[in-house]
This record gives C-alpha cells, structure tokens and sequence, in this order.
C-alpha cells in the first residue's frame, strides 16, 4: 500500500516554476511596450532621457532631482489663439500696404492732371513736378509768381494760382502744404527783415489766392517759410539761386508707408 502511494507522488510534477516564468514574460512585456513607445519620441528627448536614467543609475540621484526631460506641450486652445493673432497681425500688415499702395496710384493721378496742365499752359520751364515718399509735390520758380524782394502775387499770375486750386479739389480731401524758400542773398529792403520773413510771405499769400476756390476748405491748408536753410541747388552759381527761389506745394498721402 505504502509503495503504490510513493509511485502517484513521484509521478505528479512541481509547477512552482511557472509563476517566476509569467512574471518574466510580463516584465519582457513591459518592457518591449516602454521601447515602442520611446521609439515615438524624437533623438534628442530620448538623448536627455537617456542621460538621466544614466545619472540615476551611476550616481544614485533621485528621479526628482532632474527638471523634465520633455517640454511640455501647449494646450490646442492657446496655440490656436497664438495662430489667430498672427493671422490677424498679417492681414492688417497687408490691408495696410493695399491701402498704402491705392493711396499712391490716387496721388500719380493727380500728377498726371498736373502735369497735363504745365504742358497744356507751356510752364515745364517754371513747374515740375515729383513723387516723393512725402507725397506729391509740385514746385514753381519764384518769377512766376513774384517780383524780386516781393511777396505780392503779380496780377497776371493769379490766374496760375487759380487754375491750380482746381487741380487740388480732391474727393476725398488731403492735406496740403505750402512753403516759401529765398536764396542766401541777404534781402535788403524795408518790408522785409530777412529772407525768412519773405519766404513766410510768400507762401501765405500764395495760399490765400489757392483759397479762394470756395471748393477747398482753409483747415486743409499749412503755410511755411524756410527762408533760405533748405536750399534745392547750390547757392555759389546763379543757376543754383533762381532753383532755390521757389514755392511748393506738398500733397500729402493719407496713409503712411509704415
């Protein structure tokens, strides 16, 4: 009886064994699962991953020890408020430069009439004409308008100065300057003190005919003299000091390049 009993035992195997082997494959799991996933994050995070597990493993410093390794990422809400900003700030640097762009093509417009109308009249001698990045600006010799030391507009000039008013009736309207400049030749008469007074003059008076036209409006209009400190040509020759004796007129753009 005692013998067949030890025979069943010897035939029943041990299965202890199997619970170390499923945690190895459990842990060859995890394991195969950490590496998939790290295969997903690019060369340089997993640079710095693998040089904290390095640091942890050779000298011992705790995990917490080391900032994250990967940035973290902004939410979809803020990175599409970022977007939108951008893409507003761009339509407005292009609705801007359209703007800026309309507003130049207006400008060569009124320069072509302008012009149209020194070659009709025959004055390219004594008007030109200049599209600046300061706007549209047309100057005429002093002897068209004035005697010499005089700020008087001669009587058959006025009709100069009327014909161009109508050449600045504009819809909508802009602004306008206009300037009197003299050479450096000291004026010397009674009215006058200096060519700075006469240059001021000039332009005021020059403006006052402009305004007539009950079209334009006096709030659109500045007057300025400059006397003889911003000169156009040198001021040694005669040639030089008939360019620097003159008047402009300044159509000023109504948007700004910048």
């Amino acid at each position: 009886m005692s013998r067949r009993k030890k025979k069943h035992d010897d035939d029943h195997m041990d299965e202890s064994w199997l619970i170390p082997y499923a945690d190895l494959l459990t842990l060859l799991l995890a394991l195969f699962i950490v590496l998939y996933a790290s295969s997903s994050v690019d060369a340089e995070k997993f640079e710095e991953l693998s040089q904290v597990f390095s640091e942890i493993f050779t000298g011992g410093t705790g995990m917490m020890d080391f900032p994250s390794p990967v940035a973290p990422q902004q939410s979809s809400d803020q990175e599409e408020k970022e977007g939108a900003a951008n893409n507003d700030e761009s339509d407005k640097e292009d609705a801007k430069k359209l703007a800026f762009e309309k507003d130049q093509e207006e400008l060569k417009e009124i320069q072509k009439k302008v012009n149209q109308y020194i070659k009709t009249n025959e004055l390219e001698a004594q008007f030109v004409t200049k599209l600046t990045k300061e706007g549209l600006l047309l100057t005429i010799r002093d002897n068209v308008l004035f005697d010499s030391g005089s700020a008087t507009v001669q009587v058959n000039d006025t009709n100069v100065a009327k014909e161009l008013s109508k050449l600045l009736e504009m819809n909508p309207p802009r602004n306008i300057i206009i300037s009197g400049h003299t050479d450096n030749v000291p004026i010397s008469n009674a009215e006058y003190e200096s060519n700075w007074e006469l240059s001021v003059m000039r332009a005021v008076n020059f403006m006052k005919i402009i305004l007539d036209n009950p079209n334009l409006k006096p709030e659109w209009f500045s007057a300025k003299g400059f006397g003889e400190f911003e000169p156009a040509a040198d001021n040694s020759t005669a040639e030089g000091r008939g360019k620097n004796r003159r008047v402009e007129v300044l159509i000023l753009p109504r948007v700004s390049p910048e």
